[in-house]
Formats: C-alpha cells, sequence, structure tokens
C-alpha cells in the first residue's frame, strides 16, 4: 500500500508498471525519459543483501527506483537540485522504500563526503548529453538546461566519481549519445573503467543508433568486450516494440 505525499500544484505521478513504481515528475521542472528506462533494464540482476548502488546524476530519482527489484541493499541517489532531490526523497516515500534510500542533495563532485571511495558495488548515471559552451543553445528552462548540458557537471568527473565510489570489480553503468562514443572510450579507460557490454539504441528500424548503453568493470580485464544486439525502439508505424512495451508494462 503507497504512502500519501503532498504534491506541488505542477506535479504528477506517473507509474512504471513493470517495476511497480510510481514517480513523482513535473513538466516544468522534471521527467523521467526512455533512456532512464533502458539503463535500468540493461544493470545485471544482484541482489545479495548487503549491495551498495550509487545513482550519480540521479534526477527525480527514476533509475534507482526502477531497480529496486533487481538489486538489493541499500540505494544512494545524488543530485545536485534541491527541487529534484525533493522529489526523488518524496517518490522514496510514495513507494515505501525508505529503509533501502538515501537521497544526497549535493553536487557529485563532493561525493565523497558522503559516501567512501572505493565502497560501492554498482554506480549507475544518466548524465548531462551536451556539451556547453558560449555558443551551445541550451532550454531557458535552468532546471532542464541542467539536466541536459554539462553546466553543473561533466563526463569527466562523472566518470572520476564512478570510477572512485566503485570497489575493484564493481560495476558503472551509463547511457549517452554515441556521437561522444570516441570521447567516453577515452575516459573509460583513462578512469580504470574497462567496457565489457555495449548495446546501441535505435528510434526506429532503418534509422542511425540514438543512445548507447555501457556496462563497465573497474579494473577488469582488458578482453572480453561484447556487443549486444541492438535495441529497436519504435515500429514503422510508431508504436513501441515488445521489447520495449515489456520494460515499461511488464
Amino acid at each position: 500500500m503507497e504512502k500519501k505525499v503532498q504534491l506541488l500544484p505542477d506535479e504528477r505521478i506517473d507509474e512504471l508498471a513493470s517495476q511497480n513504481i510510481k514517480i513523482i515528475q513535473s513538466k516544468t521542472v522534471f521527467a523521467f525519459s526512455l533512456d532512464a528506462v533502458l539503463l535500468a533494464n540493461f544493470v545485471r540482476p544482484n541482489h545479495r543483501h548487503r549491495l551498495k548502488t550509487v545513482d550519480l546524476c540521479a534526477g527525480n530519482g527514476a533509475v534507482g527506483l526502477f531497480l529496486h527489484n533487481k538489486l538489493g541493499g541499500k540505494f544512494y541517489e545524488v543530485e545536485i537540485q534541491s527541487r529534484l532531490a525533493d522529489m526523488a526523497q518524496r517518490s522514496i516515500q510514495l513507494n515505501q522504500l525508505s529503509s533501502r534510500y538515501v537521497v544526497i542533495n549535493d553536487d557529485l563532485a563532493n561525493v565523497y563526503q558522503q559516501i567512501p571511495k572505493d565502497s560501492a558495488d554498482v554506480v549507475v548515471c544518466n548524465p548531462p548529453y551536451f556539451p556547453t559552451s558560449t555558443t551551445s543553445v541550451k532550454n531557458p528552462n535552468p532546471y532542464l538546461a541542467i539536466a541536459r548540458h554539462e553546466i553543473k557537471t561533466n563526463l569527466t568527473t562523472v566518470l572520476d566519481r564512478m570510477s572512485g565510489l566503485l570497489k575493484m570489480n564493481g560495476h558503472g553503468y551509463l547511457v549517452h549519445r554515441p556521437d561522444r562514443l570516441p570521447e567516453i572510450m577515452a575516459s573509460l579507460v583513462q578512469h580504470r573503467l574497462v567496457p565489457k557490454r555495449i548495446q546501441f539504441v535505435y528510434p526506429k528500424p532503418g534509422t542511425d543508433a540514438n543512445m548507447v548503453v555501457i556496462d563497465t568493470i573497474k579494473d577488469g580485464k582488458a578482453a572480453g568486450l561484447k556487443i549486444v544486439p541492438p535495441l529497436i525502439v519504435g515500429q514503422s508505424n510508431g508504436n513501441y516494440t515488445s521489447e520495449v512495451l515489456a520494460m515499461l508494462h511488464g
């Protein structure tokens, strides 16, 4: 039975039926998109009771919450924007998961003040995708601009903290844009994160990939990278494929 929580005027409750999770969303502040579902789906199950998972750039807590059935142990949701961190906290209460989840409202650059280095078994991140520059066009909504552009953090910092938090042989998971893949791969190796599985995601048949999901192991062996079968999100008629429907609805 869900717990009653207070909603702000611009908020609604959505559900990811496949995981039996309700989550507080706001179109004026932040709403999770399919990439959060794809990232959570890509994570390997591990029901160990003492597992420790950290979700960096957690937003409203979507990725971490979507993993509550797949991973055991405790979750730490790290989000710099206080409004989003509050939404994550209330979604945790809504799903009666407060005993397993901790929200850290801070810059991920400061994460070691709250979570010791070399202590996490799993780190996941759905980071801002777009580099920022004086010429880049940003969303006028500051919440959305920070979520999508590297204003408050960047790829190097994300991967540095992901690596620093992970135990040796811990798994780091990332969803990002394929056009930055050379930079991503170089930075992963620089930060001792060895790619082990990569999946390209395509909007529909006959299109270029628009997302890539990566599973890495800290200090893993260099050999053994697998490019797993592609994921097609939509059919030619615009409907979701059966694989994506299963992720959403079970």
